[in-house]
C-alpha cells in the first residue's frame, strides 16, 4: 500500500472528519462567546463596578518614552491583567456552556437507554402460540 492511499485512508476516516467538524465548530462557537463576555457580560460588570473597562485595567512597568519632538519613542511596557480577567470570563462560559450541551446529550442517551422493553405476552398468547408450534411440528 503506498503512502498516498495509507493517507487518504487516514483522512477519510469517519473520526478524523468528524474531529475537523468539531474543531471548526468549536472555533465559531468560541468567538460566539468571546463576542458574549466583551460586548455583553463585561460592559454591565464594568458598569457595576463604576464604569471599568477590564481590557484597559493594567499595570505599568515601564512608562512610554517620549522623544524630544513629543512623539512616543518607546511603548510602555504593561501587564494587561484586565486582559486576562476577561479571557478567564470567557474560559469559564465556555466550559460552562459545553458541560450544558453534555448534561442534555447525557440525558438524551439515558432516556433512550431506558426505554421500556416490550411488555411480555399475556398467558392465553403464549399458551396458543405452543399450541400453534406443536401443530406445524406434526
Amino acid at each position: 500500500m503506498g503512502f498516498m492511499s495509507e493517507f487518504k485512508e487516514f483522512a477519510m476516516r469517519g473520526n478524523v472528519i468528524d474531529l475537523a467538524v468539531g474543531v471548526v465548530i468549536g472555533g465559531a462557537f468560541g468567538k460566539i462567546i468571546t463576542s458574549l463576555v466583551n460586548d455583553v457580560v463585561m460592559p454591565v460588570i464594568g458598569k457595576i463596578l463604576g464604569g471599568v473597562n477590564f481590557t484597559d485595567l493594567a499595570l505599568v512597568l515601564t512608562p512610554a518614552q517620549m522623544g524630544a519632538d513629543g512623539k512616543e519613542v518607546a511603548a510602555a511596557v504593561l501587564l494587561r491583567y484586565g486582559a486576562f480577567i476577561q479571557s478567564m470570563i470567557d474560559f469559564a462560559l465556555i466550559a460552562l456552556a459545553i458541560f450544558m450541551a453534555i448534561k442534555v446529550i447525557n440525558r438524551l442517551q439515558r432516556k433512550k437507554e431506558e426505554a421500556p422493553a416490550p411488555a411480555a405476552p399475556a398467558e392465553d398468547i403464549v399458551l396458543l402460540t405452543e399450541i400453534r408450534d406443536a401443530l406445524r411440528s406434526r
